[in-house]
């Protein structure tokens, strides 16, 4: 199988990153994209400004492969948007690599080659075989090892306060957004302003669609903004603020925070979505499974996180958290009931292995349904997954990453928890809070009978 070629799902940067280090191995990398150009997710929110430096958004193997060809490095002090991200780095990278990165090639499927998931012979000794739809009809890649790398950007979470779609979701789909909005885009302006709007969520992507949709309202008269937390009180939602080992991450919170104290936003909290559907006057009216309802809006926008699609590899073992859907190794690593202050233990591929040999998933896939994920985490997941691959134990157990913390303790609380923990020390398990009855609120102040 050492000549066999060591397969990518994705053309993200984890899976370029992964392709990166696969050739300095001296092994045969090929990354399988199903759009037409790489970074394709990183493009769709290309005007969202990330809160990493680019001296953290670059991979060791993939600068050293860039320079090769005369890449000048961007500042690394600055904070580029997706599209500089897409554009100033994953673009060369895929260049970079050639023909090696396909295009427009779907992975539909990955097993043992010959061997359903039920049989046990042959499992260490055969290649996987990669199932893979293009333009021109399928095809059967045989690999030595295939590293998932293809994200979650595709398979977001629903508004449902249950993790399925509230009931007329679908119907609404239309009103219902899933991703940040571009308020410099003049139809994205025109959808929201003098609107009243309902934000679900309570992550970072929440955060800065708050802090867009508050400047819109200070320039368009009549834009209300109701935030829908499921938490069951606003606690620690913004974030360490000046205690974030990333600045920018800090900042953005803080912002955040600032627009809901000046009026702009009205959070409701202890809000888990039941039903959507509109009323009269065309507007939609959400009600939760406590039975209370928000005042009628024009549009909601979901940031709720994202789940992995897991749907072809059924025929792989793999062996996942119940919880998280994480590998089992790293989901005790990542918990957001648990752990807290952005402690993320070093891991590689020993966490990350499952119990079918040679298949990895790695970068936002990796982490299942947990939160707040870095590219430098992936970037050292597959530095120590291609390190397995080529045999080198000493180096893939080796862990050379030490991530900033976010300065928040005591749960992350950042998906379905009700609420932040209330006491005890960092990474002390948050406690439960009851589903409180609907009350109109006042800005940041949760109101409960």
């Amino acid at each position: 199988m050492d000549e066999l070629p060591v397969v990518v799902v994705g053309a993200g940067p984890v899976g370029l990153a992964a392709a990166a280090h696969v050739l300095e191995r001296g092994l045969r990398p090929l990354v399988l994209e199903a759009s037409a150009q790489a970074g394709a997710s990183v493009r769709q929110w290309g005007h969202v400004r990330l809160f990493s430096r680019w001296s953290e958004l670059i991979d060791p193997a993939a600068a050293r492969l860039l320079e090769q060809q005369g890449w000048q490095r961007p500042d690394p002090a600055a904070y580029p948007a997706g599209a500089d991200w897409a554009a100033d780095y994953l673009r060369p990278l895929a260049a970079a690599l050639g023909g090696r990165v396909r295009f427009g090639a779907r992975v539909v499927g990955v097993a043992r080659r010959g061997r359903d998931r039920v049989v046990d012979a042959g499992r260490d000794t055969e290649p996987l075989t990669v199932h893979v739809r293009t333009a021109a009809g399928e095809e059967r890649i045989t690999a030595r090892a295939v590293i998932d790398a293809s994200g979650t950007w595709d398979t977001p979470n629903p508004l449902g306060g249950d993790g399925l779609p509230a009931i007329g979701e679908g119907t609404a789909s239309s009103r219902i957004a899933y991703q940040v909005p571009d308020f410099a885009d003049p139809q994205a302006r025109a959808r929201y302003a003098g609107k009243r709007i309902a934000v679900a969520g309570s992550g970072h992507s929440a955060l800065t669609a708050l802090v867009g949709l508050a400047a819109l309202a200070d320039e368009a008269p009549g834009t209300e903004i109701v935030w829908l937390l499921r938490r069951g009180a606003v606690g620690d939602v913004f974030g360490g603020g000046e205690a974030d080992q990333l600045p920018a991450r800090g900042a953005l919170g803080l912002r955040a925070k600032r627009a809901a104290e000046a009026g702009r936003i009205r959070a409701v909290t202890g809000f888990r979505t039941a039903s959507v559907e509109a009323d009269g006057a065309g507007r939609l009216v959400l009600t939760s499974f406590a039975g209370g309802k928000i005042e009628p809006v024009d549009e909601v926008v979901v940031l709720t996180g994202f789940r992995p699609d897991l749907s072809w590899l059924s025929e792989i073992r793999l062996g996942l958290d119940p919880v998280l859907q994480a590998p089992t190794g790293l989901a005790p690593l990542i918990d957001p009931n648990v752990h807290s202050c952005g402690t993320v233990y070093p891991h590689g591929a020993k966490e990350l292995a499952h119990p079918e040999p040679g298949v990895f998933l790695v970068g936002m896939k990796s982490y299942g349904r947990a939160p707040t994920f870095l590219a430098l985490t992936g970037y050292e997941q597959v530095r120590s997954v291609v390190a397995a691959i080529a045999g080198d134990v000493e180096a893939a157990e080796r862990v050379e990453l030490v991530l900033p913390e976010t300065g928040v303790c005591g749960g992350a609380g950042l998906f379905d928890e009700p609420a932040a923990d209330q006491g005890g020390g960092c990474c002390a398990a948050p406690h439960a809070v009851p589903e409180p009855e609907f009350v109109e609120l006042s800005p940041l102040r949760a109101v409960e009978r």
